[in-house]
């Protein structure tokens, strides 16, 4: 049984963990997607965060107006203070632009908002809605080191199913470019970067002061960016990770619009932003070079580990990947990171105000 510490405090789950956690002092952030109606999986998310009794749950919605009412009469099923904000409509479209907040749409930009909100609570819990695994003590451990004078917490989880490894961005990219970024330059943020031990897990707690602090990624590297703003805003000493057990989570091709080709530019540009906002000067071909040696050397160890426990593993459809992944160590392009609550105009109120009306309009 692992009980190993990394440079973040880790806490381990050696059995059944369920620790002690201000649920009631918390807001729980669960954004959705069209995709994610009334599935099983989010389903079970609701009915245990039933269980936990939250102060409130904020549900950032990306949806055609057409399917708000749908999500608005399904989700109110559920017995709990939840907060449906549709981030679609035209309101608070218009509020974004007013503040010059307005530009891409995504995953980090919901988020963004359903921070503002949910952060007049003591602590904020981020989790996605696809989760087959789901338990309500999830969120007790993530919410123990918030309540325990940590900033910010982060679960990880092992990506093993159907008899096969999963979590192959991290894997295969975020892993060996983080250690060929320590090859070749010398820094604490990579210390800590390299610390954790599912990066791109979408599982994480917060204060309310981290959160109206963060600086948010619009779109893909939501996860990664979150790192590198913890890291800036609490530094290694106040940032923990939790073990979440395993996970169950939908999975994406590696080609298409969607797929881990596309997310690994976005997730890339995060992690190397991060590196370069305390100053590291990044040898981009050096470290292309350096990451495709790591990457090579991680798939016949993840080989052996596969055959060790009786996994399927394509080592030859691996080495692909590091070929498309590899594409991405590239600078990060330019910032469109939405900026912390605490500095700008726009208020959460106003954006929660807009959301309840644009979506009262979908009834009409």
């Amino acid at each position: 049984m692992d009980y190993t510490q990394e440079r973040v405090a880790t806490l381990h789950d050696y059995g059944d963990a369920d620790p002690p956690a201000p649920a009631g002092r918390a807001a729980v952030v669960v954004p959705m997607t069209d995709r994610e109606y009334a599935s099983l999986a989010t389903e079970r998310v609701f009915s245990e965060l039933e269980r936990v009794d939250p102060a409130a749950v904020v549900v950032p919605l990306r949806a055609p107006a057409e399917r708000v009412p749908a999500f608005r009469e399904w989700l109110a099923g559920f017995d709990l203070d939840l907060t449906l904000l549709w981030c679609d409509g035209p309101r608070v479209e218009g509020l974004l632009a007013d503040a010059g907040l307005d530009g891409p749409r995504g995953k980090g930009r919901d988020v963004w908002l359903a921070l503002g909100v949910a952060a007049r609570h003591d602590f904020v819990v981020l989790h996605d809605a696809d989760t087959d695994t789901y338990e309500a003590r999830d969120v007790n451990k993530l919410l123990f080191p918030l309540a325990d004078g940590f900033d910010f917490s982060k679960g990880y989880y092992a990506r093993v199913e159907n008899d096969r490894l999963y979590g192959r961005l991290f894997r295969l990219f975020y892993t060996p470019l983080v250690a060929a970024l320590e090859d070749t330059h010398d820094h604490d943020v990579l210390d800590f970067l390299g610390s954790f031990r599912y990066a791109l897990a979408g599982e994480c707690g917060l204060t309310s002061e981290a959160a109206r602090g963060l600086r948010v990624q619009r779109e893909w590297g939501l996860e990664v960016g979150t790192l590198g703003e913890a890291f800036r805003l609490a530094g290694a000493a106040g940032v923990a990770q939790v073990d979440l057990g395993r996970y169950e989570h939908d999975h994406r091709a590696v080609s298409g619009p969607t797929g881990l080709s596309e997310m690994s530019r976005g997730v890339g540009a995060a992690l190397l932003r991060a590196v370069a906002d305390t100053g590291v000067d990044i040898a981009y071909d050096t470290v292309r070079e350096r990451y495709r040696e790591h990457a090579t050397r991680l798939v016949d160890a993840y080989s052996a580990d596969a055959a060790f426990n009786d996994l399927s593993y394509d080592a030859e459809r691996e080495r692909d990947q590091i070929t498309t992944y590899a594409q991405a160590v590239q600078p990060p392009g330019a910032d469109t990171r939405l900026p912390a609550w605490s500095t700008v105009s726009l208020t959460p109120g106003d954006v929660a105000a807009a959301a309840r009306a644009d979506a009262a309009d979908t009834e009409e």
